[in-house]
């Protein structure tokens, strides 16, 4: 049996010590260094999605001019970044900066309760051998990113417990699976199998991928051009912040060009994929029935990808599973596809908060119910920042502005001579959209159960780095969006 919980007060709880975890904790010892402060981390190990994904050929799917943090240029030379080499990354920053330290390792936030007569959040954390442990702070800062670590989006299809190899999500590789020879079937066609086939073949294996409908894949070379140019002519540090830039600037510019001229782009990603492919090669597989940009784009390193194809060691089927037998895939249009292995890579499924249960004064928090306040904020919930990053470009920019949000926010309570500030959500109704406004079948099976945007500032939500420039670094506090007591 368990003890007594053990109780430990901050000033703020950083849920999380991934890239955004991180990222606040630095922020906060920077502008904020009389604070004390804990970061809980559920796992064993630094990094979140770069230390749980132990996928083939994982990597980061923006370039590292804006993935890598702007206080710590990444070291590498290539457009992206391995998944180790990030993981490595993020645990020489983490002990750079010092943050190491305030790493609980092993500690996963169950529930969170603001007491408004003590403007105090208590915090419930389930540690080693389920031991219980609660933890108080004034200031609760979410960096858990937005998808279930413990389960992926798993459809079952009929026969599986048939199949008599090994079959499994990609989000729970299994250690040490040897595919030399064989056949391995990758069920899906977003960014993880984009990644997952061509690694697969470079790796011996015969790889099909089986997607229901076509995406966008796009060839991107990982050295050579303009940033060759820009390490040639600038020193270290000043290419670093060149290159940052023009990454930023890039990323925008593509995303509200593709918006506004969708069939340029169309045509543009679709020929430039099929350039990469040999004659003959069947059109139906490369043409998705939406437009760039209403869900992510898929990047193929130096084409890899496209090369996979070429070679033979890989291909593409597009078809409904039917039912799976002891050693093949049966599909609804008729055809049969023979597998040794059958990955699933058909997404994720999205936690929101990391499944922390909020609660005001005993009052459960419904985070549906919720606006959310400069994308980092939620109505009616005092002292409680969160984290979620961009789905139109690198996850770490976001991070970073609303690290220093979060740090402005915490002087903005002090200036007031307050305890707290919470967001208060207009009188008047607005038009809502969900917390993640891109067509993708994981917000979609969770809009539900997520807190809305609005259509009026400071509600709205933002996917330009530099509108959240304006909203998170400048925006004012006063005006009755935030009350203080």
């Amino acid at each position: 049996m368990s003890g007594p919980p053990s109780t430990e007060e901050f000033d703020v709880v950083i849920v999380g010590a991934g890239i955004s975890g991180i990222a606040m904790a630095r922020q906060l010892g920077i502008e904020h260094p009389g604070l004390s402060y804990s970061v809980l981390e559920a796992r064993e190990r630094i990094g979140g999605t770069w230390d749980l994904f132990r996928y083939p050929g994982i990597r980061s799917d923006s370039g590292m001019s804006t993935f890598a943090y702007s206080f710590r240029p990444w070291p590498g030379a290539g457009h992206f970044g391995a998944g180790s080499e990030i993981l490595e990354y993020l645990e020489a920053t983490a002990a750079e900066c010092g943050i190491d330290r305030n790493i609980s390792f092993g500690r996963r936030v169950t529930a969170a309760g603001w007491d408004s007569s003590e403007a105090r959040w208590t915090v419930s954390v389930a540690g080693p051998g389920d031991a219980q442990q609660s933890l108080t702070c004034r200031f609760l800062f979410g960096c858990t990113g937005y998808f279930d670590y413990e389960q992926g989006f798993d459809p079952p299809f009929d026969g599986e417990a048939e199949f008599e190899g090994e079959l499994f999500h990609a989000q729970h590789w299994p250690e040490g699976l040897d595919v030399e020879g064989r056949e391995v079937v990758v069920v899906g066609s977003g960014a993880t199998a984009v990644t997952i086939v061509p690694a697969l073949a470079d790796a011996g294996a015969r790889v099909t991928m089986l997607q229901r409908s076509p995406g966008y894949v796009v060839s991107v070379p990982t050295r050579g051009g303009f940033g060759d140019a820009v390490h040639r002519r600038f020193s270290p540090k000043r290419a670093a912040a060149v290159l940052r830039w023009t990454g930023v600037l890039a990323e925008i510019a593509q995303f509200r060009l593709a918006r506004r001229f969708p069939e340029l782009f169309r045509r543009l990603f679709i020929s430039g994929a099929r350039k990469q492919l040999p004659p003959g090669f069947e059109r139906r597989h490369l043409n998705p029935a939406y437009d760039p940009w209403k869900q992510r784009v898929c990047f193929a390193p130096d084409g890899d990808f496209f090369a996979a194809i070429s070679s033979g060691a890989a291909r593409i089927e597009t078809g409904h599973i039917d039912r799976i037998a002891s050693d093949r895939i049966h599909l609804k249009e008729g055809a049969t596809i023979d597998a040794d292995i059958v990955v699933k890579a058909t997404g994720l499924e999205i936690l929101v908060f990391g499944g922390i249960d909020l609660s005001i004064d005993g009052v459960a928090v419904d985070p549906a119910e919720r606006l959310v306040y400069r994308g980092a904020m939620l109505s009616g919930v005092p002292n409680f920042v969160f984290t979620v990053g961009y789905t139109n470009a690198s996850w770490t920019l976001k991070s970073e502005l609303i690290a220093r949000f979060a740090c402005r926010f915490i002087t903005a309570v002090r200036d007031a001579g307050a305890s707290s500030g919470v967001p208060v959500a207009p009188a008047k109704p607005m038009r809502t959209v969900p917390l993640l406004n891109i067509d993708a079948g994981y917000v979609r099976r969770a809009e539900s159960r997520m807190p809305k945007a609005g259509d009026i500032s400071p509600w709205v939500l933002h996917q330009n780095y530099f509108s959240d420039r304006r909203e998170l670094l400048r925006g004012h506090f006063e005006g009755g969006t935030i009350s203080f007591s």
